[in-house]
């Protein structure tokens, strides 16, 4: 997309970031959380996530559209290969293809990584309404992504029920014995150059 870069997000964005985020939790289930984080508790969150994934925003004209990281799948050492993945896009920006970009650019640097398996957890109503579409869904499955699980009314707001979809991607090889997982700082450099994401 012109004149949009993609770069790793710094303590200093989580005031845009939570300005973007406060709309899905104030008026949409696409996040199951009730309250807007402080832009203190954000500011722990992202520097959590950058000890070992990478944490990205999206700029337009010097403008942050979005961001996207990765995370954790499960804490315990045998999952170290999955992440789960997270993307939210600036409310008015949507449908731009800023989303796409982010993924790709979210993607290419686990793959340096050497991750093997983007999980994405994604609120999934059973009829669509004002708060809560299957465009999520479509979305990564447009991304590659397949349908694996499903929990039935497991998340509760705005006085309804809404399921919780699994979709999982594999990235790489699964090999007999996997390369090592490389945390984010490690491969900066590289992703500088290959990627131009700095």
């Amino acid at each position: 997309m012109k004149g949009m870069k993609i770069r790793v997000a710094t303590r200093e964005d989580a005031k845009k970031l939570v300005e973007i985020y406060a709309s899905y939790v104030e008026k949409t289930a696409i996040t199951f959380e009730y309250t807007v984080p402080t832009v203190q508790e954000f500011e722990k969150r992202m520097e959590h996530i950058l000890q070992q994934y990478p944490y990205l925003v999206a700029e337009r004209e010097g403008e942050i559209v979005g961001y996207a990281y990765a995370g954790a799948f499960h804490e315990r050492e045998a999952y170290r290969w999955a992440v789960e993945t997270t993307m939210y896009v600036r409310q008015d920006q949507r449908k731009m293809g800023i989303g796409g970009k982010l993924y790709e650019a979210l993607e290419n640097v686990l793959s340096v990584q050497n991750i093997l398996n983007l999980n994405a957890c994604i609120a999934y109503p059973e009829e669509e309404d004002e708060y809560l579409t299957q465009n999520s869904v479509q979305f990564h499955k447009h991304f590659g992504y397949q349908l694996v699980g499903q929990f039935h009314k497991c998340g509760y707001k705005f006085g309804r029920w809404y399921h919780m979809v699994w979709m999982e991607k594999h990235i790489g090889e699964h090999m007999d014995k996997p390369f090592i997982v490389k945390p984010f700082d490690e491969v900066r450099e590289v992703i500088a150059k290959k990627y131009e994401i700095i």
